[in-house]
């Protein structure tokens, strides 16, 4: 009970100070504007509350001078005083703004991992498989699985009962889509990846994000058992085509198309789900951005940089690879290792998992000349040696096999380095924690 009644005088006391702090400043920026008698009192309550204050009195008496000098306050604190609760807010949001841009721009930025190049050390946007011949998560479930893992629902229902359809690359077997401008989250503007399926030749549309990478295995599980059921029926289909095309005569226009026409489903009925899944945010982390200020980046760490002035990228954008070479290393890869100065690289577990192929990782594989890039594949060719200039690095992808990193587009000015991953903040799964 004694703990009480001091903690109460105590915070007595500190009220009657920010208020002594507050007349102050009202008579210093004010005084010329009040009248002698507003002047007067002012001082008079001031002098009183602070005589009060050194006295040590009790908090009833400390809390009787306050209100007579908030009294006088109210009357001729102008602008200072009283605030209204709009201004308050507004100033609270400043001043919280300020902090965050300052916190964000020289100490800790967030950082969201949008492809899965960095897979599974990090992953990107992934999709959850929902069978529309099973049942769905309710809607409390799918309330929760948006708060822990950013589960955003995509279902495409078919418009009419009949055949399901849909064009795949003729080359990649890839399904075929048009790049739109879209929103995230139903507010920011951005570019989307929109994929069309025709239900008895009306179609039926789905969105997702550019950089969402798994539409085509949602599409090989739900229509054929998996990606080998997908291909054969593909590979049947491209074939056939090709003959028919060798035989000449007029035949049918989508056999000269660049895409190839597909049967995914025989006997749909309208307003039944077709397609059903659940993107899946990608690991959302903080980044350090203080200590390349300080130290060096050694070779191992996960690396976050800009590649405004990476010839083979061009765009002005925050990339995170995993850093494998410092100026000076010489750099070759014998798939599946990567040999960073003429012996296995260490510094990372990612690296003795890669050279030893412990599932899931692939191991390290050679650039490839595939024409996804601007430099087409010229660092790290099968029996190439690469040796990291001056003032650069050298960064590669985890999941090498599907990653376009540093062997397409070339090295890393070192002002561009920005820094290393802290922790993985969201969303809440296993891979919660520190980064590695």
């Amino acid at each position: 009970m004694f703990g009480f009644f001091a903690s109460q005088e105590k915070k007595t006391r500190a009220h009657a100070a920010n208020w002594l702090e507050l007349a102050d400043k009202v008579w210093h920026f004010r005084r010329d504007q009040l009248s002698p008698q507003d002047n007067d009192e002012l001082l008079t309550r001031s002098r009183e509350l602070r005589q009060q204050l050194k006295a040590r009195a009790d908090a009833a008496r400390l809390k009787l001078g306050i209100e007579a000098l908030e009294g006088v306050l109210r009357r001729t604190g102008g602008a200072l005083y009283p605030k209204s609760s709009l201004v308050e807010n507004v100033e609270f949001f400043l001043v919280a703004a300020i902090v965050i841009l300052g916190i964000r721009t020289y100490f800790v930025q967030p950082f969201k991992i949008p492809t899965n190049s960095m897979w599974p050390t990090y992953y990107g946007m992934t999709a959850e498989n929902l069978p529309p011949d099973r049942p769905a998560p309710a809607l409390w479930q799918q309330a929760l699985r948006f708060l822990a893992f950013g589960a955003q629902r995509r279902t495409v229902v078919a418009p009419a009962s009949g055949e399901v359809t849909a064009e795949f690359d003729e080359n990649t077997g890839a399904m075929a889509y048009q790049v739109r401008n879209g929103r995230n989250w139903l507010i920011l503007p951005a570019q989307v990846k929109e994929y069309t399926f025709l239900v008895n030749g009306r179609a039926a549309t789905v969105t997702v994000p550019l950089d969402f990478n798994e539409f085509d295995r949602v599409v090989a599980d739900t229509f054929f058992g998996g990606e080998s059921g997908f291909l054969t029926q593909f590979l049947q289909t491209r074939q056939a085509r090709a003959v028919r095309r060798q035989r000449g005569g007029m035949g049918s226009p989508e056999d000269y198309s660049r895409n190839v026409r597909l049967t995914l489903k025989q006997n749909a009925r309208a307003g039944d789900p077709i397609l059903r899944f659940d993107i899946l945010t990608g690991d959302q982390l903080f980044v350090d951005r203080v200590s390349y200020h300080f130290v060096k980046p050694k070779v191992g760490q996960g690396f976050v940089f800009r590649t405004g002035h990476i010839a083979g990228i061009g765009d002005d954008q925050y990339y995170i690879k995993r850093l494998v070479g410092l100026p000076g290393d010489v750099l070759e890869i014998k798939e599946p290792t990567l040999y960073r100065n003429g012996a296995p690289i260490t510094g990372a577990e990612s690296f003795r998992l890669n050279a030893q192929r412990v599932p899931p990782y692939r191991g390290y594989f050679n650039a490839q000349h595939n024409g996804y890039s601007r430099n087409d594949g010229q660092y790290l060719l099968k029996g190439q040696q690469v040796t990291v200039p001056e003032n650069s690095f050298m960064a590669l992808g985890d999941n090498s096999g599907s990653s376009l990193d540093g062997r397409y587009w070339g090295f890393v000015p070192d002002k561009d380095a920005i820094g290393r991953p802290l922790v993985i903040y969201y969303p809440f799964t296993r891979r919660w924690g520190w980064a590695r």
